[in-house]
C-alpha cells in the first residue's frame, strides 16, 4: 500500500512539474520574405508560409501578439502552453501583398521590425509610411510595429573614423528617433528593438535595459521567464530552416535557463564577449539552472566546427574546449537536451559570438 502511494505520488509531481515546465515556453517565429522571387537566405515561400500557419492551426498553438508576450516575461506570468508570436524584419512590401493575405485568413497577429528612414526614402520594394499606418489599424488583427533602428545599419560595426562615445551616442539618438517616428505615424510605441543583422555588445545591452528598451536578437532558442529581455530570442523560419520538420522541433523547444560564465582569450579568463577577433577564444563556461534534463543528454554544437566535447565542472557547470577556431563571421552555439519529463521535447539555448578578422576588421555583411 504504501508502495503504490509512494508511486501515486512521485506520478502526480512529475506531472504538475511537466505543467510548470512547459506552461513556461514560448516560442517566436522570425521571417523576413514571403515571396518566391527573394534571395533564398531570407525567403520563404507563400506556400510554405501557409504551411506554417496551417500547421499552427492544426496542433492548436497559441499565436499571440508580441506585446501580450513580452508583458507576460516583465510581470513573470505564465503562458499557455505552445504560445508562439510572428514577426518579421525590414518591411518588406511582400509582407503586405504576400504574407498578410495569409495571415488574415488564419487570423494571426503578427510583428513588423521596421527602419523608419528606408520608409521615408520610399524605396520600391519597401512599405510606404501610409501602407504602414494603414497597417496600424487594420480592423481584422493586431498588427504590432517596432523598430529595427532608424536604417538597417549595425549596432556593433563602430566606424574608423570614429570615436567609440560619439558613434554610441549618434546610434542610441537614431534608435530614440526611430521610436519617435513610429509612435507618430502608427500611434503604437512599445519600445521593442530588433538588431539588425542580429548583431550587439555588451553596452548596447546596458544602455537598452536602462531605457527601458526589449530587444530581439536571430539566435534560435525558446523564450522562457529567465530570458534576458535585451537578447530575447527568436528562431528563423526562413529557407532552409522552412521546413516543417525541423519547424516542428523549434516549436515544441523549451527554454533552457543557462548563463555564460566566462570565456578563455588568449589563455585568460574573460568577461563574456560577443566580439572577439579570430582565433582568440578557445572556451566557454556555462552555469544552467534548469535541472529537467540529464547532463549525459546535452549536446552543444557550434557554427563551422559541429559538436562540442562537454566537460562537467559540478552538477551545474561545464565547459567546452572548442575544437577549433571560431569561424570569422556570425557564429552560434546551439545547445539542446530532451525533457526529462517530456521526452519529445526539447530544451534549447543558443550563444552567438561575432568573430572578427585577424586584423579586427568587421567580416562582409
Amino acid at each position: 500500500m504504501f508502495t503504490k502511494l509512494l508511486t501515486f505520488i512521485v506520478f502526480i509531481s512529475s506531472v504538475i512539474l511537466s505543467l510548470l515546465i512547459t506552461c513556461e515556453a514560448a516560442v517566436i517565429l522570425q521571417y523576413h520574405h514571403v515571396s518566391n522571387t527573394t534571395p533564398k537566405s531570407t525567403s520563404i515561400s507563400p506556400e510554405q508560409f501557409e504551411r506554417h500557419l496551417q500547421y499552427l492551426t492544426d496542433h492548436q498553438f497559441n499565436v499571440v501578439p508580441l506585446p501580450e508576450l513580452v508583458s507576460a516575461l516583465k510581470n513573470k506570468k505564465t503562458l499557455p502552453d505552445k504560445t508562439v508570436a510572428i514577426t518579421f524584419d525590414d518591411t518588406y512590401n511582400d509582407i503586405l501583398l504576400q504574407a498578410k493575405p495569409l495571415l488574415d485568413k488564419f487570423g494571426f497577429p503578427f510583428t513588423i521590425f521596421i527602419n523608419p528612414k528606408l520608409l521615408s526614402n520610399n524605396a520600391n520594394h519597401y512599405l510606404s509610411w501610409s501602407q504602414i499606418t494603414a497597417l496600424a489599424k487594420s480592423p481584422n488583427q493586431q498588427v504590432t510595429l517596432a523598430n529595427h533602428g532608424l536604417t538597417h545599419d549595425s549596432f556593433a560595426r563602430k566606424p574608423k573614423n570614429r570615436t567609440k562615445d560619439e558613434w554610441f551616442k549618434q546610434q542610441t539618438q537614431d534608435l530614440l528617433l526611430a521610436e519617435k517616428l513610429i509612435e507618430k505615424y502608427t500611434g503604437q510605441t512599445w519600445r521593442f528593438f530588433a538588431y539588425p543583422y542580429g548583431e550587439y555588445t555588451l553596452d548596447l545591452q546596458t544602455w537598452l535595459r536602462e531605457n527601458q528598451f526589449t530587444a530581439f536578437t536571430q539566435q534560435s532558442g525558446a523564450v522562457g521567464l529567465h530570458t534576458d529581455l535585451t537578447i530575447i530570442p527568436r528562431f528563423p523560419a526562413s529557407q532552409p530552416y522552412d521546413q516543417l520538420d525541423s519547424l516542428k522541433d523549434k516549436l515544441y523547444s523549451l527554454p533552457l535557463n543557462i548563463s555564460v560564465i566566462n570565456e578563455t582569450i588568449n589563455n585568460k579568463i574573460s568577461e563574456t564577449k560577443t566580439i572577439a577577433r579570430y582565433n582568440t577564444i578557445s572556451s566557454v563556461n556555462f552555469e544552467v539552472q534548469t535541472k529537467d534534463f540529464y547532463p549525459k543528454s546535452l549536446n552543444c554544437y557550434v557554427s563551422g566546427l559541429g559538436k562540442q566535447k562537454i566537460k562537467w565542472l559540478s552538477q551545474e557547470r561545464f565547459s567546452i574546449e572548442f575544437s577549433g577556431p571560431l569561424p570569422i563571421g556570425r557564429v552560434r552555439s546551439n545547445c539542446t537536451a530532451p525533457s526529462i519529463n517530456n521526452p519529445e521535447r526539447y530544451y534549447w539555448f543558443s550563444q552567438p559570438w561575432f568573430i572578427l578578422n585577424t586584423d579586427g576588421s568587421w567580416y562582409p555583411l
